[in-house]
C-alpha cells in the first residue's frame, strides 16, 4: 500500500500538465474534442498528426495564447501543477512567463542580439545582472560562441537557424519552466534542424518541452513521449481534431495500439 502511495505522489510531483476532457472552440465551432493526457516534467512530448487535427490549437492552450483569438474558448480542465490554468485569478501574462513559446518561423525582434535577450527580462521586471543573463541564455541555446563578438548586431542579420536559436535563448532568458515549440524546424535546412534537435535534447535537462512537428523522424529522434492526433469530417466540410493515442515514442512508432496510428506512422496517409 505504501509503495502505491509513494508511486502516486511521485507521479503527481512529476506531472506538469493534466488535461481532462478538454474541448477547444473557435466561435461556435468545435476544433478539438475530448483530450485527456498528462505532460510530465523534464520530458520532450511531441504532437504529430495530419494538418488540421488540432496540434497547434492544443499547444496554445498550455500558455493561453488562444485567449488572444476572438471567440476562442476552452472547456474541460487544464491544470498546471495541480492548479486550474484557466482559473479566474490566473494572470495569462504570468502564465506566459512560466510557459514560453518558440514559433514556426524565427521571429527575432528588430533589435540587437543583446536586446533580443534583454527585452523580455526588462519587461518582466527581473532584477538581474543583464550581461550574465544574456551570456547564459545564449550559451543555453548553443549560440554564444557564434555571436559573442557581435552582440550589437541586429538579430535579423543571423541565419535562419541562428535566428531560431536566438528565439530559444530569448524564451529561456525569463527563466520559464516549460518551452512550447510549434514546428520550430519547418523553415530550416537539414543542418540547422539537426542543431535544434541536439539543443532540444540538452534543454530537457532543465525544461519540460512540448513540440508540434510534421516530421515523424524528428519526433522519433527527440521525443520521449508522442501523441498522435487525427481529425474527422463533420457537417459543412469542417473537421474536428481528436487525440488517437499517446505513449512512449518507441511504442507509438513500433507497436501502437490503434490502427489509425499505425497507418499514419507507416506513411499510409497524412
Amino acid at each position: 500500500m505504501q509503495t502505491q502511495v509513494d508511486n502516486q505522489t511521485q507521479t503527481e510531483t512529476k506531472r506538469v500538465f493534466k488535461l481532462d476532457n478538454v474541448n477547444v472552440y473557435y466561435g461556435p465551432h468545435l476544433a478539438l474534442r475530448d483530450v485527456n493526457m498528462d505532460i510530465m516534467e523534464h520530458e520532450v512530448t511531441s504532437f504529430i498528426g495530419p494538418s488540421g487535427c488540432g496540434k497547434s490549437t492544443l499547444l496554445r492552450c498550455f500558455n493561453r495564447l488562444n485567449d488572444l483569438i476572438t471567440g476562442a474558448r476552452v472547456e474541460g480542465n487544464v491544470t498546471y501543477h495541480g492548479a486550474n490554468l484557466y482559473g479566474e485569478k490566473v494572470d495569462p501574462v504570468v502564465v506566459r512567463r512560466k510557459i514560453g513559446m518558440v514559433f514556426q518561423k524565427p521571429n527575432p525582434f528588430p533589435k540587437s542580439i543583446y536586446e533580443n535577450i534583454a527585452f523580455g527580462v526588462r519587461v518582466n521586471g527581473m532584477k538581474v545582472n543583464m550581461d550574465e543573463v544574456v551570456e547564459q541564455s545564449l550559451r543555453g541555446a548553443a549560440l554564444w560562441d557564434e555571436v559573442k563578438d557581435k552582440l550589437k548586431d541586429s538579430g535579423l542579420s543571423l541565419s535562419g537557424g541562428q535566428q531560431q536559436r536566438l528565439c530559444i535563448a530569448r524564451a529561456i532568458a525569463v527563466q520559464p519552466e516549460v518551452i512550447l515549440m510549434d514546428e520550430p524546424c519547418s523553415a530550416l535546412d537539414p543542418i540547422s534542424t539537426l542543431r535544434i534537435e541536439e539543443l532540444i535534447k540538452e534543454l530537457k535537462q532543465k525544461y519540460t518541452i512540448v513540440i508540434v512537428t510534421h516530421n515523424m523522424q524528428q519526433a522519433s529522434r527527440v521525443a520521449d513521449v508522442t501523441a498522435f492526433f487525427n481529425a474527422e469530417a463533420v457537417e459543412k466540410g469542417r473537421r474536428v481534431g481528436y487525440l488517437v493515442e499517446y505513449g512512449p515514442t518507441e511504442m507509438i512508432f513500433n507497436t501502437p495500439r490503434e490502427q489509425y496510428t499505425l497507418d499514419y506512422v507507416s506513411g499510409r496517409f497524412g
